[in-house]
């Protein structure tokens, strides 16, 4: 049996006609004044009969209920704001620009922040590339790009923003291993720059449906899981001694080849193969040990 898949309908933001709402403000003040002259001059005039004046004076209270309708479509907009309309479920447009405004009273209206804000995300609790149970947050900052995207293509913008920002942190955390990773592999811990970078894609790929912008996103804590803390500290300590010793032996290695060389050049003194193998043993005794050494001094002969 063949599956159909019916994709689902992008809305895509569009501006709205508003006119200014400080100009018809004045209109409507001054339609409102002149109702009122009017009414005024209506029932204080004797050339009307009293159904004539009941029928006036219906008129201008249901021209006046009219106005008072038209005062329901004023808003106003600070900077970074937007205001989307909507008539009777149809998408009328965004406004945008800040100030008064004035759009039909019937639209609904909502407000939606264009600032950019911060998500500070929980600690997760995750493994690595290599199962290492790790914990990991991270900071999203993001903005909303397409109103009609995020009113009408999610549910709640702001808690979509949320969950797949945690989607796509646990999700990285599986792509990387924490740290020690091969000559060319990106680690979490050693490439904090290629990470911030693959999460802000990734989390941009997944919040585009919603009109938001992803402007940065990077690790904000990073660790391992309390229950396998200590050891992989120990493990570190251990390497650590490790790469130490090792950098020390190799330049103990290059001095006693330079001391030989020299003494050898220069003909200062001529050693057979056995008087240079403890030399050698004597020289790398001193420059590898870890406490200060203690001289000897020779009072015989190079050979007694």
């Amino acid at each position: 049996m063949k599956t159909i898949h019916h994709e689902r309908p992008t809305h895509h933001e569009m501006p709205a006609r508003t006119l200014n709402g400080w100009v018809m403000f004045t209109i409507l003040l001054a339609i409102i004044l002149a109702l009122a002259w009017w009414l005024v001059s209506v029932i204080r005039s004797e050339e009307f009969t009293d159904l004539q004046k009941a029928a006036r004076i219906i008129a201008c209270s249901l021209s006046l209920t009219t106005i008072c309708i038209c005062f329901a479509g004023f808003f106003t907009l600070q900077p970074n704001e937007g205001m989307v309309l909507i008539l009777f479920g149809s998408y009328k447009g965004t406004a945008r620009a800040d100030g008064f405004h004035w759009a039909n009273p019937f639209n609904r209206k909502q407000r939606i922040s264009l600032r950019a804000r911060n998500l500070n995300g929980e600690r997760l609790k995750v493994n690595d590339k290599r199962g290492n149970p790790i914990e990991i947050a991270a900071v999203v900052v993001w903005r909303v790009q397409d109103t009609a995207q995020a009113v009408f293509d999610v549910d709640s913008y702001a808690e979509y923003v949320r969950i797949q920002s945690e989607s796509a942190v646990r999700h990285l955390a599986a792509v990387y291993p924490y740290d020690h990773g091969g000559d060319d592999e990106v680690t979490l811990l050693g490439g904090r720059e290629e990470v911030a970078a693959a999460l802000t894609a990734e989390l941009q790929e997944r919040l585009e449906k919603a009109g938001v912008v992803v402007e940065e996103a990077r690790l904000t804590h990073l660790a391992y899981a309390p229950e396998i803390a200590s050891v992989m500290l120990r493990r570190q300590q251990a390497e650590a001694v490790i790469a130490a010793r090792s950098k020390i032996v190799h330049g103990a290695v290059t001095m006693v080849e330079m001391a030989l060389s020299d003494l050898a050049t220069k003909q200062v003194v001529h050693l057979d193969d056995e008087r240079k193998a403890a030399m050698v043993s004597n020289l790398m005794v001193v420059l590898c040990s870890e406490s200060d050494v203690h001289p000897v001094i020779n009072a015989g002969t190079l050979y007694s």
